[in-house]
C-alpha cells in the first residue's frame, strides 16, 4: 500500500468525498480511496502544487505492464469528450489519480485487474484548452 500522503485541492477533497459515498467500484479502489482522503494533505485550489493531478489538469501516464502512454484532460462531466481526449474526473482513472504527482506511481483495480501507472506529466489546463 502507497504510504504518500496525496495532495488535494478543498473542492477535490470535497468532491472525493461525496463520490466515495455513492461510487461504485471495487472494494479494493473504495478502501484505498478511503485511506487517501482519510490522509490527503488539503490545500486552498490556488496554492496546490502544479505537478499535482487535479481538476482542470492535463496528465500524462505510462503503464508499467507495457510501457504505452496516455494523456488526458481532466474535466467535468459536461465537459468529457474522449474524441479531445477530455476525461470525467467520475472516471476511475480519473480517481484513481486525484492527489498524484509527476513521477509517483500507483496502483487502482482496472475491470481487468490491478494496474499500476507512473505519471510522467501533470499540467494545469489554461482557460481557451477547457
Amino acid at each position: 500500500m502507497n504510504t504518500k500522503s496525496i495532495l488535494l485541492s478543498k473542492s477535490d477533497y470535497k468532491f472525493l468525498s461525496e463520490h466515495l459515498e455513492k461510487a461504485i467500484m471495487s472494494d479494493y479502489n473504495k478502501q484505498r480511496l478511503r485511506e487517501e482522503i482519510k490522509n490527503a494533505k488539503i490545500f486552498d485550489d490556488d496554492q496546490l502544487p502544479a505537478d499535482v493531478v487535479s481538476l482542470y489538469t492535463e496528465t500524462k501516464i505510462e503503464s508499467t505492464d507495457n510501457g504505452q502512454e496516455f494523456v488526458f484532460k481532466l474535466v467535468l462531466p459536461k465537459d468529457a469528450d474522449i474524441k479531445q481526449q477530455k476525461v470525467s474526473i467520475f472516471a476511475p482513472i480519473s480517481i484513481a489519480l486525484l492527489g498524484y504527482q509527476t513521477g509517483d506511481l500507483i496502483n487502482w483495480e482496472m475491470p481487468d485487474g490491478i494496474k499500476a501507472y507512473k505519471i510522467i506529466s501533470v499540467r494545469k489546463l489554461a482557460a481557451n484548452e477547457l
